[in-house]
C-alpha cells in the first residue's frame, strides 16, 4: 500500500471520527463513543507519528481557527450551481417557454442571499469590549444554572455577562453568543443574528427554487417526449415497460449534469430546511445553540428550584417574553435601558 493511498484512508478515518464524535458530544459515554476512541487508539500505532501530528495541525487549523477556507468553498459551491443552472438549465427552460419571472427568481433569491452573508461576516456580534463591558452584564438577569455570577473569563480576564461565551474562534467573549459559523467565518451573537437567520432563509429558499426549477424540466422533458408510455430492450433481449429507475438513468445519461446539480440540491434544501427549523424554533422560545445544547444536560420545569446536592439541577428557560417579542429581540437587541424599563 502506497503512502497516499495509507494517508487518504487516515484522512477518511479522522473526518469519521470527527463525524462520530459531534453526534456522541453532550451525552454520556457510550459504546459508540468508547468504540471510536478504542480505534483511534489502535490506528495510532500504524499511522506514522509524524503523519499524526501533520493531521491534527491541519485539522486544528481547519476547525479551531478562523479561516477563509470555508468562505472560499461556499463560493466556490455557489458559482458551480449558478453556472450549471445559467449555461443549461434557464437556457432549456426558456427554449421550453417557462416563465422569464419564474427563472430570475433564483438570481433575485442570490443577490438577497449575497447581501445578508457581507452583514452577517462583517457585523460586530456583540464582542465584550473594557468600554460596554459594564452596559452589557445589566442586559440580562443570570440564571443560576446556564449562567452564573462572578465567573471570570480567563482569556479577556472580565466577568462574564449572562448568556455571553468566550469564542476560541475569534479569542473574545460575545454577548449572546450563538455559535462560530465558519461559513460566514464570524461568530452569530447579539447584533448580527438577524442577519444569520436571513442568510439562511434566503439560502434554503436558493436551493429549493433551483431544485424545482430543475425539476420541473426534467419533468416537461419526460412528458414532451412520452417516454412514460414507451418500452425498452434489457440485457436479456426482453421488452419492458419503461420503469423509475430506467427514467432516471435515461435522464441522468442525457443531462448528467443537471441530474447531479438537482440531486445536491435537494439534498441541501433538505439539510438546510431542518436547520432553517431548528433556528427558528431557538428564535420564537429565545435561547441560543449554546444555550440548547447547555441545557439538555438539565431537565425542563415551570419553576428554577434548588435541588440537593445528589440530585440534578432543573433547569428554566428565563429569558423567554413570548414569541412575539423573542422574535422582535432578534431584529431589535435589548439593550440596558429596555431591560430597566421592563
Amino acid at each position: 500500500m502506497d503512502f497516499l493511498t495509507l494517508f487518504l484512508i487516515y484522512v477518511c478515518f479522522v473526518l469519521t471520527t470527527i463525524a462520530l464524535l459531534c453526534i456522541c458530544s453532550g451525552r454520556k459515554e457510550g459504546f459508540l463513543a468508547r468504540s471510536v476512541k478504542g480505534a483511534s487508539q489502535v490506528l495510532s500505532f500504524i499511522i506514522p507519528t509524524q503523519l499524526q501530528r501533520v493531521t491534527q495541525r491541519a485539522l486544528h487549523r481547519l476547525f479551531h481557527t478562523r479561516s477563509c477556507l470555508f468562505v472560499v468553498l461556499h463560493i466556490a459551491l455557489q458559482a458551480a450551481v449558478y453556472g450549471e443552472y445559467t449555461w443549461e438549465v434557464f437556457v432549456y427552460c426558456w427554449e421550453l417557454q417557462f416563465h422569464l419571472l419564474y427563472l430570475l427568481l433564483p438570481y433575485l433569491l442570490l443577490a438577497g442571499n449575497m447581501g445578508c452573508f457581507i452583514l452577517c461576516s462583517r457585523a460586530n456580534p456583540g464582542v465584550i469590549t473594557k468600554s460596554n463591558h459594564a452596559a452589557l452584564v445589566k442586559i440580562y438577569k443570570y440564571d443560576g444554572v446556564l449562567f452564573q455570577k462572578g465567573i471570570v473569563c480567563p482569556t479577556c480576564n472580565m466577568e462574564k455577562p449572562a448568556r455571553s461565551k468566550h469564542c476560541s474562534f475569534c479569542s473574545t467573549c460575545v454577548h449572546r453568543f450563538d455559535h462560530h459559523c465558519v461559513w460566514v467565518n464570524n461568530c452569530i451573537g447579539a447584533f448580527n443574528a438577524k442577519y444569520f437567520l436571513l442568510y439562511l432563509f434566503t439560502l434554503t429558499a436558493m436551493a429549493a427554487t433551483i431544485a424545482i426549477i430543475a425539476a420541473a424540466f426534467l419533468i416537461q422533458v419526460v412528458l414532451l417526449s412520452n417516454m412514460m408510455h414507451g418500452s425498452y430492450i434489457d440485457d436479456q433481449g426482453q421488452e419492458r415497460a419503461v420503469e423509475i429507475l430506467f427514467l432516471i438513468q435515461h435522464l441522468f445519461l442525457t443531462f448528467p449534469r443537471i441530474v447531479f446539480m438537482l440531486g445536491f440540491v435537494i439534498l441541501l434544501t433538505l439539510v438546510l430546511g431542518a436547520y432553517c427549523c431548528f433556528s427558528l424554533y431557538l428564535a420564537l422560545t429565545n435561547q441560543t445553540s449554546n444555550e440548547w445544547y447547555k441545557s439538555r444536560r438539565y431537565g425542563c420545569s415551570h419553576h428554577l428550584t434548588l435541588q440537593p446536592h445528589d440530585r440534578q439541577v432543573v433547569y428554566k428557560n428565563i429569558y423567554s417574553r413570548g414569541v412575539w417579542m423573542n422574535l422582535k429581540e432578534i431584529f431589535k437587541p435589548l439593550t440596558a435601558l429596555e431591560r430597566k424599563k421592563k
